[in-house]
């Protein structure tokens, strides 16, 4: 017989653990560094439902005033493009004016929200079980 010691398995290395510089969860990377920023982008989002953008058809003749979170609060019609035989035209320009407007709140939510910009964080919401009411339609938001 020999006094050789059977081989133990290697501890795997922690890392991102509790002393780690980075602070993190083991396994779970930086998750607190991430839900801060997912929280910032939420306020950016909050702070722009006071802005207001205006989104214009046909050279300005049809306006609409909408909030950063998309409510309509004005539209405004030149009276000289109010003819009777023209309500196609006019419902038209109606149309791309709100488009115009909508696009402009999406970018100024896009602006707000930084690196957050192109993620959708309704879905962060389902994921996270509606936490925050960034579940969106459906979810809890408790």
């Amino acid at each position: 017989m020999t006094d050789e010691t059977p081989d133990k398995p290697e501890t795997p290395e922690v890392v991102g653990g509790p002393a780690s510089p980075a602070g993190g969860l083991p396994g779970l990377g930086d998750l607190g560094g991430l839900l801060a920023s997912a929280q910032e982008a939420v306020s950016a989002q909050a702070e722009i439902v006071n802005r207001e953008v205006e989104g214009s058809a046909g050279g300005g003749v049809v306006t609409v005033r909408m909030t950063g979170n998309g409510e309509v609060v004005g539209v405004t019609i030149a009276p000289e493009v109010v003819d009777p035989d023209e309500v196609e035209m006019l419902q038209d320009l109606v149309l791309a004016a709100l488009h115009d407007a909508t696009a402009k709140v999406t970018e100024l939510q896009r602006q707000a929200l930084g690196a957050f910009g192109n993620f959708d964080l309704s879905s962060l919401g389902r994921m996270l079980g509606g936490l925050g009411g960034l579940g969106g339609p459906g979810t809890s938001g408790r």
